[in-house]
């Protein structure tokens, strides 16, 4: 991941783990909710642990079982790891991986929380890139993430190091943005710069061959119908942007936007994730404006992605 790209994320996400968003908000609430989270399981946790930016429920998929070890990509405050902590139980272990300083200070306040409240004392988090992972070898039962995977610029390394980590038969749970279309040229930087996750998502095949290629097998990756118009509201809330599926890194100041069919270049200073800004109307003003003008379902999916490591 280049430098200039790392640190445009960084920045974004460290303001959403910094401006109070959470479960007590209205917006976020029906975002998570949208995606597929129940009343239920938003009690459950910290209301800080949700911010609004879900485009699915991974717990609810990944089929967690007493004792194992889950590793969720891009951890946030903590909302899918304090979910799967309760699904492994005590004997368990849930695993937050997180690039952004603020947001694992963000989730070890809100572990602090529930630890008050008894619940076991089985999760950690880390502070690394989810394409190079701080766990051994063939360590982990269940890897799952939230609308997060579309953000790395080198899909293939993460899909390489999921691999890596997970034991033999172990299974890869994920949540995330594919496009089921080229973004057409003339709203694709609309789009990308304030609907959620658009930008670095590939398609729906790429995002199968490339698990694929990394050693998975009974690779699923299905639109899950859900409405990705829900963004909307979260009240001053922008979208996210990062470059596709590729090889090698971007080395200049313009983020590389690409599908299976093209291409295009959008400023690094329109990379944002879900980032909000409190202060400013006219961005949620000019966020609703775009979503009555152009629906992104009709180019983009929120999608459930399955797949199992293959034995070597």
């Amino acid at each position: 991941m280049s430098e200039k790209i790392k640190e445009a994320i960084r920045s974004k996400y460290g303001s959403v783990a910094t401006s109070g968003l959470s479960s007590g908000h209205d917006g976020v609430r029906a975002v998570a909710e949208a995606f597929g989270y129940s009343p239920e399981e938003l009690a459950q946790i910290p209301a800080e642990a949700n911010m609004g930016l879900s485009c699915g429920n991974p717990t609810a998929t990944a089929s967690l079982r007493e004792g194992e070890t889950v590793v969720d990509l891009g951890s946030g405050g903590g909302l899918d790891v304090f979910l799967a902590s309760a699904k492994v139980g005590a004997s368990g272990k849930a695993i937050g991986i997180d690039m952004t300083e603020e947001m694992i200070e963000l989730a070890h306040r809100n572990n602090a929380k529930r630890l008050q409240e008894g619940a076991p004392a089985n999760v950690e988090f880390h502070l690394a890139t989810i394409d190079d992972l701080p766990l051994e070898d063939n360590s982990v039962d269940c890897v799952i993430s939230n609308c997060v995977i579309n953000l790395a610029p080198d899909k293939r390394a993460v899909f390489r190091e999921i691999a890596r980590v997970l034991k033999p038969g172990g299974r890869l749970a994920v949540s995330d943005i594919a496009l089921k279309q080229e973004l057409p040229r003339e709203i694709g930087n609309d789009l990308m710069a304030y609907v959620g996750c658009i930008a670095g998502a590939i398609s729906l095949e790429e995002y199968r061959q490339g698990l694929l290629d990394a050693g998975f097998g009974a690779v699923e990756v299905i639109d899950s119908g859900a409405d990705l118009n829900a963004y909307a509201k979260v009240e001053n809330q922008a979208g996210c942007c990062s470059p596709a599926m590729t090889e090698t890194t971007a080395t200049t100041a313009h983020i590389s936007i690409s599908s299976s069919a093209s291409s295009t270049a959008l400023p690094l200073a329109a990379s944002s994730c879900c980032t909000p800004q409190v202060a400013d109307g006219e961005l949620h003003e000019g966020l609703a404006e775009l979503l009555r003008r152009h629906n992104v379902n009709d180019y983009a999916a929120s999608v459930k992605v399955f797949a199992i490591k293959q034995a070597s």
